[in-house]
């Protein structure tokens, strides 16, 4: 077999899809966004646009990639999907290396990382021309973008864990060194997370008046915090997430149900969120993540026109059944839309079902029955009534938390529960408080189970958080349910054969499990 040099692989830009762009081209600009293409670096009123244009990187994820991430929980069901068998295999830990949906993902982070280390180097070249106040902002701007970063190379970690840490647009030579195992990749967030932190505001994601919403220290902390937690570096979890909390400037929105709504958006709560918007317009530009494949295929909205979903993601029979033994009803009522169908399901198998459930959403929303599923999320719908007048899309305009004060409280009590010093508060404080907006009664003594039940009921349906929480703490048994049998080889998916056939290799020569490195050694 002929072999190859690696720079040969530039398609392995890991088959980024749109390519490479060097630092004096655009990134990939849509309507309403500023060019960041043909920039005069000696104005430094322009050092903004590289920034907007990783802000907007990171808000247009593909519509499958919070599904993949979090299919595989044992709180979370793939609905009935005739047309999306594999990602229903998936659920069942039935991997195909050929379906697009493993592709994708793994093409639009690393495209999105391509195109952030763009806008560092644009960055860079207007610290050429600047002075020391702008340099200072230049400065900011990259620790921003180095967050986002960060949280890309995060997931690409914990879904396929040996993994390539780019940190170039031009990234030849750190193909050449193969991928980076999963600790590596860990420590590399957490030391960029270092780095970054002495150069981001002192705020709140929400208390910024230049990008409102933007990256803060405290979500650098955060990410930080979730680096450790794969490591299993439950000091330094404790100390990442203590330093959040030990700020005093985050607390939790006090409406759990409409924390998921218009009305908790950039709340107190979130340390990182994707802002989308139609700008309150009835018709023309828009930024919106399509939430349909989280929403039911069948309903009644209270407000006329309002469309429905598609049935791909639904809350697991096991977790509603857990949050009804709990005598759950804030977070039971606000995570799950009910249809009758599954009500009597769950009466069919011996659970008294609450009189508050009902196919009829605190919004006015009916839930019909429909075919692909029982349940679906509550956490991704936007009632029709908040909807903007015109608009029709299912949940059109709803922002996507991705990182909340709720979770780094959990976080912190888990580390304290598996050892690890806590600086700020108790891990009997932290439960509490989410317990409290949740109008469960205080813990006393709490142990490193009772967190893991606490994070089940708090975080469910959310960036696949349960998922490798059991993974961590390999609790196979409870990912083992309804005809599921979870092992060790089930932990991460395979690479997608896709970026297999883009190597110079005959693909015949490859498996599933062949580790990266191996593959590109028979490239040299």
């Amino acid at each position: 077999m002929k072999k190859y040099s690696l720079i040969k692989i530039l398609l392995l830009c890991l088959v980024f899809g749109v390519g490479v762009t060097s630092c004096s081209e655009k990134l990939d600009v849509r309507e309403g966004q500023l060019n960041t293409g043909d920039l005069d670096y000696t104005d430094a009123s322009n050092m903004d646009q590289p920034l907007i244009g990783a802000y907007y990187e990171f808000a247009t994820r593909g519509w499958e990639e919070p599904l993949l991430l979090g299919v595989r929980g044992d709180d979370v069901n793939a609905g009935g999907l005739g047309d999306q068998q594999p990602f229903a295999d998936t659920d069942m830990f039935t991997y195909n290396k050929d379906y697009w949906m493993y592709n994708s993902l793994w093409n639009v982070h690393y495209n999105d990382i391509i195109n952030m280390n763009t806008a560092i180097l644009q960055l860079e070249n207007f610290k050429e021309f600047a002075d020391a106040e702008d340099v200072a902002r230049a400065d900011q701007y990259i620790a921003e973008i180095k967050v986002l970063r960060a949280y890309l190379h995060f997931n690409l970690a914990r879904v396929w864990e040996d993994v390539f840490i780019i940190t170039s647009n031009q990234p030849e030579a750190e193909l050449e060194q193969g991928v980076s195992s999963k600790a590596d990749v860990m420590q590399f967030i957490s030391d960029e997370m270092d780095s970054a932190i002495e150069n981001l505001p002192d705020a709140r994601p929400n208390e910024r008046t230049d990008i409102q919403g933007g990256v803060t220290q405290y979500t650098a902390y955060a990410i930080k915090a979730l680096a450790h937690q794969e490591l299993e570096n439950y000091q330094e979890v404790a100390d990442a997430a203590g330093a959040i909390i030990s700020s005093g400037k985050f607390s939790l929105y006090p409406d759990f149900y409409q924390l998921f709504k218009k009305p908790g958006e950039l709340s107190n709560e979130s340390l990182l969120e994707i802002q989308y918007s139609d700008y309150g317009t009835e018709a023309g530009g828009e930024l919106y993540h399509l939430y349909a494949p989280f929403g039911p295929q069948n309903w009644t909205p209270e407000r006329e026109n309002a469309q429905s979903g598609w049935g791909f993601y639904e809350p697991s029979n096991k977790w509603i059944e857990f949050m009804i033994d709990r005598n759950e009803e804030t977070r039971l009522e606000t995570s799950v839309l009910f249809t009758d169908r599954g009500i009597a399901d769950l009466e069919a198998n011996g659970v008294e079902v609450p009189e508050f459930v009902s196919n009829t959403t605190p919004s006015g929303d009916i839930i019909n029955d429909y075919a692909r599923a029982k349940f679906a999320s509550g956490k991704h719908y936007l009632p029709s009534v908040q909807l903007t007048d015109g608009r029709n899309n299912y949940s059109a305009g709803k922002n996507m938390i991705i990182i909340r004060y709720a979770e780094v409280l959990l976080m912190y009590a888990e580390a304290i529960t598996l050892g690890a010093n806590g600086s700020a508060i108790s891990a009997d404080e932290a439960v509490n408080i989410v317990r409290d907006r949740a109008g469960m009664p205080a813990l006393s003594g709490v142990t490193h189970q009772q967190v893991l039940d606490e994070k089940f009921a708090e975080l469910a349906m959310e960036w696949g958080i349960r998922y490798y929480d059991m993974i961590r703490h390999d609790k196979y048994g409870e990912l083992s349910y309804d005809g599921r049998n979870f092992s060790a080889d089930d932990e991460y998916l395979p690479y997608p054969q896709a970026q297999l056939d883009a190597l110079p290799i005959e693909a015949t020569a490859v498996d599933r499990d062949t580790p990266m490195n191996e593959i590109l050694l028979q490239l040299n």
